[in-house]
């Protein structure tokens, strides 16, 4: 069965997110685009709002086309009106983790050279060094409930300017219409920096419109125009709920339920409760999480059709528990900051568990080994990208650009696949985890899988620590589903199912159980943090 209608990527319908925005804004204008906090805001509300936005950054602030602005804000209205105010007035997004220490902010902040920020007000005590330190001129603060009822703003030690002051001023002036380009930068968007500072990913309008419309030609008849209710519990200024919430399910007319907080999970489950949700996206913790939760069992799932899992691989353990507590299968994805984000994505019904699918239309992926050579068919290497929805290279990094471009353009991601049946890809794991014990690659993730299929594991982790003997030994670090009566019992357990499972030296040779594991506000397991 194929999987989709297109093979080659349509970029003659927009000519900028700007455009973008404003088109599906008419088209939908009555329709509900995003529901925070209890508060409905119409695509014609959205649309106001960031034309509002748009003409108070161009009138009242000394940014000028193309310069960078930084959001930094958690799933919350305001940060889609600051977004698609910024992007039409012709300026870039610097998309910022909330929770980012003072060192992260000043690095990121002096990197893009970001001349304004849009940030939470609770953050305002906390930035004056941040403020002083970087080129910032320009700071608009806004509390959660904002939109619903002002709310008193703390003192800060630097001007700012509250959120909906910026409206009410905007909604006087007049916007200006800036003409963007699909050639024009739109977004820096920063790796996680596992391995040193991040870098900014520079997306363009066109990366983003051509990964949107992959996304879209992938989910086919399960995105319907005007119909979709989404849930977005992950963060909107990471690029995958980015893409999802703000960029495809806008432009197909869909609402997006915004989550400012997806770790209270009592208070998501309330949220899913009041609507008639067709799609969600998550990962395999919170998968786990909310299948654990007898109150998200009595939900009714019966309009669900469509579940996404990226940012980390997903496990069959996590797929097994959504599927038997919803009924709905989930569609494993793949993509990076650096590919706007979707290279590869499983067909709603068509999923291969275990794969991450086949590659998004006008994409091509090989595997190569340690010399850009591809590997032969059935052997593993590194994953290489090339399409429409590939970063033109790392903002004034060009030394880091090359290490990642092959002479022939692919974009060389720093995962090692393995080409299986059908087309499709398997991400064995990143090429910075792979554990090498006595010669012999070890790849983190299969040994996660087997732990995650013991009942006992709730969720697990695997890394690879010094060994006099064999050079690196497998370090396996557990969250228990239940407090153990018998530890070591409980133990023993777990490593006869890995013996039973694995080769000798995939077998986890420490075992530590944690109260947690150490997680981004995505909710990615960190392994580097296991490594200290």
């Amino acid at each position: 069965m194929a999987y989709d209608v297109d093979t080659h990527v349509n970029l003659t319908q927009y000519q900028s997110l700007s455009d973008l925005i404003e088109k599906s804004a008419q088209r939908y204008s009555d329709n509900t685009a995003y529901v925070c906090l209890g508060k409905s805001s119409s695509f014609a509300d959205i649309e106001r709002d960031s034309r509002y936005f748009a003409a108070y950054l161009q009138h009242h602030t000394s940014l000028n086309v193309g310069d960078r602005v930084a959001i930094q804000l958690p799933n919350i209205t305001q940060f889609v009106i600051a977004a698609y105010g910024a992007l039409r007035a012709g300026l870039v997004l610097v998309n910022t983790n909330p929770l980012y220490t003072e060192r992260e902010l000043i690095h990121q902040y002096n990197d893009s050279g970001a001349k304004a920020l849009v940030v939470l007000s609770d953050l305002l005590p906390t930035l004056s060094n941040v403020i002083a330190n970087t080129a910032i001129e320009t700071v608009i603060a806004t509390h959660a409930l904002d939109l619903i009822a002002e709310q008193p703003q703390p003192a800060a030690p630097f001007a700012t300017t509250s959120f909906n002051d910026v409206l009410a001023q905007g909604s006087q002036l007049s916007f200006t219409p800036v003409k963007t380009t699909l050639s024009d930068l739109a977004a820096l968007q920063y790796t996680g920096g596992t391995t040193g500072l991040s870098k900014g990913a520079m997306l363009s309008h066109g990366n983003l419109i051509a990964n949107a419309m992959q996304v879209k030609s992938r989910l086919g008849s399960k995105l319907i125009a005007g119909e979709e209710i989404f849930v977005a519990p992950l963060p909107i200024y990471h690029i995958y709920a980015f893409m999802v919430n703000l960029v495809v399910y806008f432009e197909r007319g869909g609402c997006s339920v915004l989550i400012p907080n997806p770790r209270d999970i009592s208070s998501l489950i309330k949220t899913l409760s009041e609507h008639s949700f067709t799609g969600f996206a998550g990962i395999n913790t919170l998968f786990v999480g909310l299948c654990h939760q007898p109150e998200f069992k009595a939900l009714d799932f019966s309009h669900l059709k469509v579940t996404i899992s990226g940012g980390t691989a997903l496990t069959q353990a996590a797929a097994a528990a959504w599927q038997s507590t919803t009924g709905c299968t989930i569609s494993e994805g793949y993509g990076l900051s650096e590919t706007s984000p979707v290279v590869s994505l499983n067909a709603p019904g068509l999923e291969q568990l275990g794969s991450i699918g086949k590659p998004v239309i006008d994409t091509q992926v090989k595997i190569l080994d340690l010399n850009d050579n591809e590997v032969p068919l059935g052997a593993t290497g590194e994953l290489a990208v090339k399409g429409p929805q590939v970063m033109s290279g790392y903002w004034q990094m060009p030394a880091e650009t090359a290490k990642v471009m092959t002479s022939d353009g692919f974009f060389k991601t720093g995962d090692i696949a393995l080409a299986i049946d059908l087309g499709m890809h398997k991400i064995v794991d990143r090429k910075k985890d792979m554990i090498i014990v006595s010669g012999f690659n070890v790849y983190p993730n299969e040994v996660e899988e087997v732990l995650s299929a013991h009942e006992a594991v709730l969720e697990c982790a695997v890394i690879g620590v010094e060994d006099a003997r064999s050079g690196e030994a497998v370090k396996a670090a557990i969250v228990l589903s239940t407090p153990s009566d018998d530890i070591t019992a409980t133990q023993a357990s777990i490593l006869a199912h890995c013996r039973e499972q694995l080769t000798a030296y995939k077998v986890p040779k420490i075992v530590e159980f944690m109260s947690a594991l150490p997680k981004s506000t995505v909710g990615k397991i960190l392994r580097r943090e296991l490594r200290k």
